[in-house]
């Protein structure tokens, strides 16, 4: 349960990237996020923000549905919400956790990216037990693929099938640092 990882929900800050709880003052720009067909275009169809079409509720439950499985914080840059960051897989017995992130498209090509995984990094390295990083990438997502290596990740497993939400299972890259 990644409430064991995360007792307390933090705020991470980092190379002028904050990470940090989505309020209902982001709903008009999550509701902008969640509606774009490129933000999407590389993802799993079973993410939590677009669970429900209302983005209000989906704010309003993220902190106590979502907490079950995993941790969703805001990419904030200047004070505006830039995208989402992810915690999730957690398991205590090996010290492993899998981190995503997803930008809005106008923040793409700005090493925004880089920079919100690194603060994750960093917070799990300097403020955890976490022993194992663990990322997914589409085989197709070379920009995440690219963030990863910049980062030290070293891909695994290539094309490995996994149960993404689509219906099926998807071929998966595998990433550990």
């Amino acid at each position: 349960m990644i409430k064991n990882l995360f007792p307390i929900i933090p705020r991470i800050e980092n190379d002028g990237v904050i990470l940090d709880r989505i309020t209902q003052k982001d709903a008009e720009d999550l509701k902008d996020f969640v509606s774009s067909s490129a933000v999407y275009e590389y993802e799993p169809t079973f993410l939590f923000e677009k669970k429900y079409d209302d983005v209000t509720y989906v704010i309003d439950h993220l902190y106590d549905e979502c907490l079950e499985s995993s941790l969703i914080l805001g990419i904030y840059v200047d004070d505006k919400f830039a995208g989402i960051a992810e915690f999730y897989g957690f398991s205590d017995r090996i010290h492993k956790v899998s981190i995503g992130f997803r930008l809005s498209e106008k923040y793409w090509g700005r090493g925004i990216g880089t920079r919100a995984v690194k603060a994750m990094i960093d917070y799990l390295e300097t403020q955890t037990n976490i022993e194992i990083i663990q990322a997914s990438t589409l085989p197709e997502n070379n920009r995440s693929a690219r963030v990863l290596e910049k980062l030290g990740f070293t891909q695994v497993v290539k094309n490995s099938d996994e149960d993404w939400g689509f219906g099926g299972l998807t071929p998966t890259d595998k990433w550990i640092l």
